[in-house]
This record gives structure tokens, sequence and C-alpha cells, in this order.
């Protein structure tokens, strides 16, 4: 089967079917460059889809990345950008393999094809120039012969006709002659001719045209074999990322098999539990009962055993004061809108009223509640500049346990990292000490000092903090009630201290809000500043209260209360949820508010509100 015997006379169909062929595998061309786009676009989807969704660094979201389920959610992620990345091989695979080689190939191809038309086009110029030298000696032949017989009818004529002379015979005689000689010369290049062209046609037909042609079939069948090895390298390009999908796919499978709701679970019981124990029942209330109306101060007052009277505000100090403070300066003046009633030594007189700034400053510091508004502002500044106890004990129990692990662990890994640099610097001086050219040997002293004092800070670090650690989990004593008054307050303390210090005295370093722990603090070196008020005074009563329900003050600060007991209110809740309280002159500390109900003093709420 050849196009050159079956398709002989079919050239310019062959050409067009050529043609087309061409067409077809540029389009194929095309469709594989939109594929690779098409690749390409949804790779950059894929990219951009897992980058929209991972967690951002240092936030928030990222420590939510802890739980299984989430955990599973971030897999998924980064196996979507590993899908992704098949995409673009499967891509760049298709461009190089098979756009860029049809490319070559269909420009190799179009010069092939011109190249045999030409030949077949030559070839049949060749045989119809033959063609046409035939027919042209094949008229001339014909021509003679008519001339040649229309001659020896003439001379067949005048020799017959009596009156023409001898001369217009042999004349007539002898062009007869000339015109058969003339029509016998066509007859044999006319002869010589058609025999040169069959052999020309021939050799066209059954050899040149043949011959063009199966080359022309040869370059087609190779396009058509190239087109189906391009569609199987295409099918092949998908295959290859196949594995790898399936291994994508099957790590999403296996994060998905990995999540655990019951580890999610002890995750959320461990992130928030505070460690608080919940309360108690309350109890019923019976109002059909006359309300006992409650036993003012100085009834409290005169109960005690020793007969001491609460010191009031107005009273002088008996503490240590700062050396530039005088004694007996009356308090400041009260507010404008405060009632006499409400000024612990009476109204004040127009002469106080225009006392210099610095002696009315010098009063409002020896008050001993307005020195403990000042140290709790001082406290609450320095708490303020930074971003937390340090020692967490601003939050709940069990967070503040988990944080200080946390920390421990850093810091034990920064130990472990400065170790590790410390034992290549002695290695390297070992290295110099041996080979001197390679450097000098005391050129690094001095950076090993440094990690030697680096190492010995971090471990200090370490003990101060796994200290804190053995308290919260029990295996430490618990500090004086002293070191606890040392310790750093909260920051909604702090912020209640430093925008309205005159409402507020030294608030329980100890308490909580409601996302406080009732651990105790971190322990601060006592200060020069703090060491001034070690000797204060018993704050006064401002009112009582009765326990609503028993209490057990097991936590540093704390005060042991049971039901029905009636004890003497010193300091009220400051939004903290603790009051506090006193039993005797020897026993006080905090309890929560929610256990008591407070019978506040009218004078001395009042007393305290000027404060």
């Amino acid at each position: 089967m050849s196009w050159g015997t079956e398709l002989w006379d079919q050239f310019d169909n062959l050409e067009k079917h050529t043609q087309w062929g061409i067409d077809v595998l540029e389009k194929y061309i095309k469709f594989v460059k939109e594929r690779t786009e098409i690749e390409l676009g949804y790779a950059k989807q894929l990219r951009n889809l897992s980058k929209k969704y991972q967690p951002k660094k240092n936030s928030k979201e990222e420590e939510e990345y802890r739980y299984t389920s989430t955990k599973a959610f971030l897999a998924t992620l980064n196996e979507m950008n590993d899908y992704a990345g098949q995409h673009e091989v499967i891509s760049e695979n298709m461009t190089s393999l098979i756009t860029g080689e049809l490319t070559r190939y269909v420009q190799e191809l179009k010069q092939e094809r011109k190249s045999h038309f030409h030949d077949g086009r030559k070839a049949q110029q060749h045989i119809e120039t033959c063609w046409k030298q035939l027919e042209a000696s094949k008229r001339r032949f014909e021509r003679d012969c008519k001339e040649a017989d229309r001659a020896q009818q003439y001379f067949e004529k005048m020799d017959a006709d009596i009156n023409v002379t001898k001369a217009d015979v042999e004349k007539a005689r002898q062009q007869a002659q000339l015109r058969h000689q003339m029509a016998e010369d066509s007859k044999a290049e006319y002869s010589s001719t058609l025999q040169k062209f069959n052999s020309e046609q021939h050799d066209h037909y059954y050899t040149h045209i043949p011959n063009i042609f199966q080359k022309i079939q040869d370059m087609e069948e190779r396009r058509i074999v190239r087109i189906g090895e391009s569609m199987k390298t295409f099918a092949e390009v998908d295959r290859q990322v196949i594995p790898i999908i399936g291994k994508c796919l099957d790590e999403i499978t296996k994060a998905a098999e990995s999540v655990d709701h019951k580890s999610d679970s002890q995750m959320v019981i461990e992130a928030f539990k505070s460690g608080f124990e919940p309360p108690g029942d309350i109890d019923f209330e019976d109002f059909t009962q006359p309300m006992k109306r409650t036993i003012s101060e100085s009834s409290l007052s005169n109960s005690r055993g020793d007969g001491k009277s609460e010191p009031k505000f107005g009273s002088k100090s008996k503490g240590k004061l700062w050396p530039f403070i005088k004694k007996n300066k009356p308090p400041p003046p009260p507010p404008a809108s405060a009632s006499p009633s409400a000024v612990p030594n009476g109204p004040q007189s127009p002469k106080q009223q225009k006392e210099p700034l610095s002696h009315r400053f010098n009063e409002f510091m020896t008050s001993k509640p307005k020195i403990h508004c000042f140290r709790s502002l001082k406290r609450g500044l320095s708490l303020k500049l930074g971003a937390g106890p340090e020692d967490f004990s601003n939050l709940p129990p069990e967070q503040r346990r988990k944080k200080l692990q946390q920390k421990v662990d850093e810091l034990n890994k920064d130990i472990q990292k400065e170790m590790d640099q410390r034992d290549a610097l002695t290695k390297m001086k070992d290295v110099y000490i041996k080979n001197p050219q390679m450097g000098d040997a005391a050129s690094v002293d001095h950076r090993l000092a440094e990690l030697g004092q680096n190492i010995e800070k971090l471990r200090l670090e370490v003990q101060k903090f796994e200290g804190w650690l053995a308290e919260v989990e029990g295996r430490l004593p618990p500090r004086n009630e002293q070191a606890r008054r040392q310790s750093g307050l909260y920051e909604a303390q702090n912020t209640s201290a430093v925008n309205s210090c005159a409402q507020d005295r030294e608030s329980p370093d100890g308490s909580y809000t409601e996302e406080q722990s009732q651990e105790t603090e971190m322990k601060v070196p006592a200060t020069d500043f703090d060491d001034e008020f070690d000797d204060e005074e018993p704050l006064p009563t401002i009112g009582t209260c009765k326990a609503l329900y028993t209490f057990e003050g097991q936590n540093e600060g704390t005060i042991s209360v049971a039901e029905g007991e009636m004890l003497y209110v010193i300091e009220e809740d400051k939004g903290d949820g603790w009051t506090r309280i006193r039993r005797n002159e020897d026993e006080e500390g905090y309890v929560p508010t929610s256990y008591v109900e407070v019978y506040l003093d009218k004078n001395a709420k009042g007393a305290m509100t000027y404060i």
C-alpha cells in the first residue's frame, strides 16, 4: 500500500491533507500549552489557598494548632502545598517534553513537506513540458502531411492539363516532392518525440512520483506516530506524579486518622483549667425573721479583750515614716463633693486649705492609707512597664504551672545551646594550641568566659523558675505574709492604682481576678522603698461581715472562716473577688467575697472614699 501507486493522480489532495496534518499537530501543541497554563494556575491557587489558612507566626492562632484536629488541618495544608508542587511538575514536564519538542518538530516538518512538494511540482512541470513538445511535433507532422497532400493534388492537376506548360508541371512536381519530404521529416520527429514522451511519462508515473509520494507518506506517518507518542507522554507525565500525589493523599488520610477527640478534650482541660474548687451550696435565707442590724464599729472595738481602739485615719502614725516627712501634719482637705462627716479629722479650716503644695504632699504621705495607695501606684507602674509578673502569678494555678514549666524548658534549651557553643570553642582552642599557625588560642578565651557567665546566669534563672514551679506543685513551704505583700501586682489592680490612686489602698497580692489564680505570686526582693513600710499599723475596720460558708484558707495570705462567724472588714473588694478581714489583732487575711456578707460602716466607707 503506497501513495505513489494508489494516489498517483492525487497530488493536490495530498498537499491539502499534509497541510491539515500540520494544522492538527499545531492545534494539539496549543491544547497542551493551555493545559500547562491551567496546571500552573491551579498550582498557584492551591498554594495561595494553603498560605491563606496557614497560622500566623507568633500569634494566638498558632497556639491553637496544638490540638489534633488543627494539627491534621495544618498537615492537610502542607500536603496541599506539595500537591500543588506536583501540578507544577506536570506543567514543567509537558512544556519541555511535549510543547517544546513538538514545536521544533513542526518547523522541521514544514521544511520537509515544502521540499517534497517542490520536487513533485518540478516533476509535474517536466512531464507537462514533454507533453507540450509532443503536441507541437504532432501538430507539425499533421500540418506537413496536409501540405504534402495538397501539393500532390496540385501536381496531378497540372500534369493532366494540356494547356499547362511543361515547366509549370515540373515546378508543381518538385513542390509536391518537397512537401512529401517535409511530411516524412515531421513524421520522424513526431515518432521520436512520442517515444521520448512515453519514456518520460513512464518514469514520471512509475518512478519519480511514487518516490516523491512515498517520502510524503513517510513524513505523514512520522507525524502521526509523533503525535501519538506525544499523547502517550501526556498521560505518562500525569502518571509519574500519581504516586507522589497518592502519598500526599495518604498523608492527609493519616493526619485525619490521627484526630483524637479525647486528646483534644484533655488539651482543653489543660489549657483552661484554673485549679479552683467550685463554690459550695448557698444557704437558705429566711426573710420572715426580723433582720438583725449589724454591730457598729464602736461596739465591735469595745468588745476586744485588750480594749484597744482602732486607729483613725487622722491619728498619729506609729510606724516608720520617711525622714523628710513631718509627723503631726493633718491630712489634706477632702474633695469639694465630700461631706464633713466623711473627713477623718473634721472639716478643714481655710488656713489649712491654703497651705503650700509641698506641705500638703508631706501631709498626704504621713497618712498610712495614703502610703498604701502610693505604694500600690509605684508597684503598679513598675508592672505596667513589663509584660506581667515574672513568675506568672497573675495566672490560675494550673496555667501558671504550665507557663513555668515551659519557661524552664526554654531556659534549658538555651543552656544546651550555650554549652554546645562552649564545647565547639574549646575544641577550636585545642586545635589552635596544637597548631598555632591556624590561629591564636588566646583569642577565644574572652568568648569562652562570656559563655561561662551566660551559662551561669541561665542556670540561676532555671533555679529561680524551678523554685516557683516547685512552690506551685506544693514541694516548697508557703511564704509568709510579708513576702507575699512584696510580690508584684497583677494588671487589673495596677490600672486601678494608676488611674484612681485616691481610692485604693494596697490590694491583696495573692488575690485573683476571674482569670487569675489563688497560687502565690513571684517573690520580689524587698526594696529600700518597701522597707520603709515594714512596721505598718493595723488597718482600721470599715465594717463587719458574716461568713455565709466555711472557707479553708490553705493558700498564703488567706484566712480560714467558719460558717456564721462574724469578723471585721479592713479592706473591701477591689474588683478582684477578695475581701480582707480580721479576726483579732494577729489574725487577718483574705476570703472570697462571695463567701461573706459584708456590712460596711457608712462613716468608714466615706473615709475610704475620701482616701
